[in-house]
């Protein structure tokens, strides 16, 4: 199994220790918020009816997101 480009940190955070030095954190990575934003897309055009389609619906969100993070590396 192939690691995905993960685009990185969504929303890296800078942590300022004064003398000590620094720390960046992460947090969640782009692909995972990219990913949650198509899930929210996805479950809004569906409906409620179709919540127990949660697999389905989270494959074709990281499979969005996946796309997204592909189209970011093409040059215009």
């Amino acid at each position: 199994m192939t690691n995905p480009n993960d685009g990185g940190p969504a929303f890296p955070t800078t942590l300022d220790y004064g003398e000590r030095g620094s720390q960046t954190i992460g947090g969640m990575t782009l692909r995972d918020w990219l990913a949650g934003q198509a899930l929210a897309a996805i479950i809004n055009a569906d409906g409620p009816q179709y919540f127990h389609l949660y697999k389905p619906h989270a494959t074709v969100a990281y499979e969005q997101a996946d796309a997204m993070l592909a189209a970011r590396e093409v040059k215009p």
